[in-house]
């Protein structure tokens, strides 16, 4: 799996969790959404969770910068 194939995988779970329609590139942050509120990154990382099947340790989330961190991190978490 690439971080490409992520990213395309990841635009569906944005379609789910966000009203607006949110286009996911790795630069994507959240200042650039302005629906994306804490409340929202918690609904967005557990749908992250049950779509990859993983679960992220504590302060691996925060240590993403934008989307494109959060897809590296997902293939980081990924069973091999």
């Amino acid at each position: 799996m690439t971080q490409a194939s992520v990213l395309a995988q990841l635009q569906s779970v944005f379609d789910d969790v966000f009203l607006d329609k949110v286009t996911v590139t790795a630069d994507l942050t959240a200042k650039d959404v302005a629906e994306w509120d804490s409340l929202i990154h918690i609904t967005l990382i557990l749908a992250v969770e049950n779509r990859f099947g993983i679960r992220f340790r504590a302060g691996e989330i925060e240590a993403t910068h934008n989307v494109g961190d959060l897809a590296n991190l997902i293939l980081k978490r990924m069973p091999s």
